[in-house]
């Protein structure tokens, strides 16, 4: 084989692997390897010509190999390459970390007083004090003093946290722990987020092949004839077990407690069927308000159709997230239909119903069609007729409702 026909095919191997020589040490160490295998004279600035590269470099480098001074996964020797910006130019670091100091917001002397920390605003935050960097820089800047992208966390509580908060947890992990220890049900209640019925966008993503996403609505209007469902939820604390009573009309006391009736007869009865009391967790707002009249009237009439003793427990204000039901069965359905389209009552009942966990979450599921009045009153009487015992200390967020003497048993 001729000198010009093993440079053409250096030039044919080159063109292959040149979009695999992503550094610079794979294009040196592959013009060497091909200097090696040719082994003649001119053949380190042939080589260079064909990957134009120097033929200093070349040369240097076959050296440096040959003494073993190149080291693998290494692009450069130590101290090789430019100068970081930072050490060129030394008020950048101090710069860049009074701008990023979250504790200089509202500071008049903040470059970035009323806006979001972005890189291309950090950037020109930089360059107005006379600094030129760019916006790798800047993520790498980032990336060394320990700043990363994060939402904002829903951890404080606010300063006006009712002061018998710590007493209401405490009587609460006691009850629930009695009712366990005899085998009794707990229950963790709420009403999750209204949701649109139709093709509407559903946050949250999953796998499709490329380009073939599900398309939705362009506007979140309404459809009036689908409307939307509220999702009612009862957590089974003892077995880890859920029902939901998917409400198509509004979300009333009635409807909550219509909600707990039907988890009784579908899975409450058959798991408990000596059950002589029910404990009732829940917030103190909503459907299932502390406050309300109505709520504890239609509570009085699920334990005469239940024949059982209900014990209500309502976590103090401003603390619905620590409900059993939000992180333990919510949460689920939330993942199980992220990014799909809520089409139809049937697709909202099977995902919710099809939502399982690793810890063995199972989830009945039930379309409630009934129709429930708003605004009704429950007077002074209506209210007093019910058996009702309230808590001594902390009666306003626990009571005991008892069956009357006449009762429907369910």
């Amino acid at each position: 084989m001729t000198f010009l026909e093993e440079l053409d095919n250096i030039r044919a191997r080159y063109e292959i692997m040149k979009p695999f020589l992503i550094n610079e040490q794979l294009r040196k160490m592959y013009a060497i390897s091909e200097v090696q295998v040719l082994g003649k004279r001119g053949a380190i600035k042939a080589v260079s010509q064909i990957m134009n590269i120097d033929a200093d470099t070349i040369s240097k480098g076959l050296k440096q190999y040959q003494s073993g001074e190149i080291t693998p996964g290494k692009i450069r020797k130590p101290g090789g390459g430019r100068k970081a910006l930072e050490d060129i130019d030394p008020t950048l670091t101090q710069n860049f970390l009074k701008i990023m100091d979250s504790s200089t917001c509202g500071d008049p002397c903040s470059e970035l007083k009323w806006t979001n920390h972005s890189i291309s605003k950090i950037v020109d935050a930089l360059e107005k004090k006379g600094h030129v960097v760019s916006t790798m820089t800047i993520h790498k800047m980032l990336r060394l003093h320990g700043y990363s992208l994060q939402g904002n966390q829903k951890a404080l509580e606010g300063n006006s946290q009712h002061p018998d908060r710590n007493k209401q947890f405490e009587y609460i992990n006691i009850k629930v722990n009695e009712f366990q220890t005899l085998h009794e049900p707990v229950i963790s209640i709420d009403t999750k987020k209204k949701e649109l019925v139709g093709n509407f966008k559903n946050n949250g993503k999953e796998y499709h092949k490329s380009g073939e996403a599900p398309k939705v609505n362009v506007h979140d209007f309404e459809d009036k004839k689908l409307g939307k469902v509220n999702p009612y939820g009862v957590f089974d604390v003892l077995n880890n077990e859920g029902f939901v009573n998917v409400g198509i009309d509004k979300d009333t006391a009635q409807f909550a407690t219509e909600s707990i009736r039907r988890w009784w007869l579908h899975m409450g009865s058959a798991r408990y069927p000596n059950a002589n009391k029910l404990l009732i967790t829940c917030d103190g707002g909503g459907s299932n308000s502390s406050r309300s009249r109505l709520w504890k009237k239609e509570v009085q009439q699920l334990a005469n159709d239940l024949c059982i003793e209900i014990h209500v427990c309502h976590y103090p204000p401003g603390t619905s997230k620590w409900n059993k039901i939000e992180h333990s069965m919510f949460s689920y359905i939330s993942q199980n239909w992220r990014g799909r389209p809520l089409v139809s009552y049937e697709v909202i009942v099977n995902l919710i119903a099809s939502t399982t966990t690793k810890s063995g979450l199972n989830i009945e599921c039930v379309l409630d069609e009934n129709k429930y009045q708003t605004g009704l009153k429950v007077s002074d009487k209506e209210l007093e007729d019910c058996n009702i015992i309230y808590h001594d200390e902390l009666d306003k967020w626990n009571y005991i409702v008892s069956p009357k003497t006449d009762f429907n048993i369910l």
